[in-house]
């Protein structure tokens, strides 16, 4: 199992000797590299957030319904772009894939960095570059999906939400260092003349493309496709079918769709409601949303998802409603304080919600084979493997359906009654609905009865 070898016929994390022996070694360096290529994917997808709030300085004369547009586009397209990433990692291999996903990602930095330029761009055609971000949205499926089969079921938690953390943190990185880069003319390539403000807004999209190089020529050497993990589209398309990935989409919508829409509205949001201070405290959001997503997945490992899930709920639920209080009396610290809260709710119940979705789908297999022999054990583990990473792909596209729906709720707020409260208010009724639907699903003492699942001790 050299560390150039491209394919790898035989992988079962789950062996301890082969765990302790080469599989560890391996999915630790395929991880790593994982992890740069989804930070820079989710950096490149959220870079709208940022230079939205950036042009009317650099004398573009958009109105604050279509800046919220340019915001919530990438979040959509994003989305979409996540259902053929998913069942790409089964077909091209996770190497070939990552290498694909990261390269695509030259269009919307250099789309970006050329309109920027040009004040008399048409709100259409700018539009239409924002949405080439989306392709960054697109790597969380392709990098979740690939990771989940490289480590053994005790450690998937563990090891996808590190995954899903080093990705959300891009978001943090390009809302704190973009705004620093703007203000910077020795790297831009187009310089900006005195009357569009001193913003060098090309840097937003420039500043990634050695970033994206590293990333395109680390997955090419070090990265592997596993053989194992190649199935068929039809044995992945077999997830739709599934009752669990509908309730777990709906239940990822509040929790990941929380996060990237209210990362991507955030400094736009701030801009809006309090004009004097700078958009670039935003980063503190997504960054502390980020860090605490591996908490959320250890919290599911040792006391279970559908638990930690329920009471982060609640929590939501209340700093949402301590959100629209701030706003209201129009103070910024507690407004902020209360935000990040929110924020550190997103994050853990990204991590406990997507270490549901293995367990879930090996429980349901499970059951179907109790009482057979090994050899059917063997299959419907395999085959729990292939559709817990469709799922977790599948889930996650629409989950980030939240990405477009934020701001642009955010976006029609403002315009329809000046402030944010109705949108945050429709988001507090859809949490309650996710509090409902975690207890009747995965909570409920006469759910476990009735399906035989023993959700429970496993701590789903």
């Amino acid at each position: 199992m050299a560390m150039r070898e491209t394919w790898i016929a035989d992988w079962n994390p789950d062996d301890e000797k082969f765990w302790q022996a080469k599989g560890k070694f391996v999915a630790r360096r395929n991880l790593i590299w994982s992890i740069v290529a989804e930070h820079i994917g989710f950096s490149v997808w959220l870079i709208w957030s940022i230079v939205a709030t950036k042009l009317p300085q650099a004398g573009f004369h958009y109105t604050t319904a279509q800046l919220f547009q340019l915001v919530a586009l990438p979040g959509l397209v994003g989305a979409l772009m996540r259902f053929p990433y998913t069942f790409a990692v089964t077909t091209f291999g996770g190497r070939n894939w990552t290498v694909f996903s990261a390269t695509v990602l030259f269009i919307p930095t250099i789309a970006l960095a050329y309109f920027v330029n040009h004040s008399q761009t048409p709100f259409w055609l700018m539009l239409a570059a924002s949405a080439t971000a989306g392709l960054g949205g697109g790597n969380f499926a392709s990098s979740m999906a690939n990771i989940s089969f490289f480590y053994p079921d005790r450690m998937k938690g563990w090891a996808l939400g590190l995954n899903a953390a080093g990705g959300n943190i891009g978001v943090s990185g390009v809302q704190l260092l973009t705004p620093i880069l703007l203000g910077v003319g020795l790297v831009n390539l187009y310089r900006l003349t005195p009357d569009r403000g001193g913003v060098y807004l090309a840097n937003a999209g420039l500043m990634w493309l050695l970033p994206l190089a590293i990333a395109v020529a680390g997955a090419f050497l070090f990265m592997n496709n596993l053989g194992s993990a190649r199935s068929t589209f039809k044995d992945q398309l077999a997830i739709v079918g599934r009752k669990h990935t509908w309730v777990m989409s709906y239940i990822y919508i509040g929790t990941f769709g929380s996060f990237i829409g209210y990362s991507a509205a955030f400094p736009l949001l701030i801009k809006t409601l309090f004009p004097a201070v700078t958009v670039g405290i935003a980063f503190l959001g997504p960054l502390v949303g980020s860090l605490c997503r591996p908490l959320g997945g250890l919290l599911a490992d040792k006391i279970g998802g559908a638990i930690v899930t329920f009471w982060n709920f609640i929590a939501m639920g209340a700093a949402t409603v301590a959100v629209m209080y701030f706003v209201q009396v129009r103070d910024f610290p507690d407004f902020l304080a209360m935000f990040l809260v929110l924020f550190v709710t997103t994050g853990i119940g990204n991590g406990s919600t997507y270490r549901m979705i293995p367990s879930i789908f090996r429980e349901e297999k499970m059951r179907a084979v109790k009482g057979l022999g090994e050899a059917e054990r063997t299959l419907a583990m395999k085959a729990a493997g292939v559709e817990s990473a469709a799922a977790l792909g599948f889930i996650g596209a629409v989950g980030a359906c939240g990405g477009y729906l934020i701001p642009r709720g955010f976006g029609a707020s403002i315009a329809a009654s000046g402030g944010p409260h109705r949108a945050l208010a429709v988001f507090l009724a859809f949490y309650v609905t996710c509090i409902a639907l975690t207890w009747w699903f995965y909570l409920r003492k006469s759910f476990f009865a009735r399906s035989g699942v023993h959700l429970a001790k496993a701590r789903v």
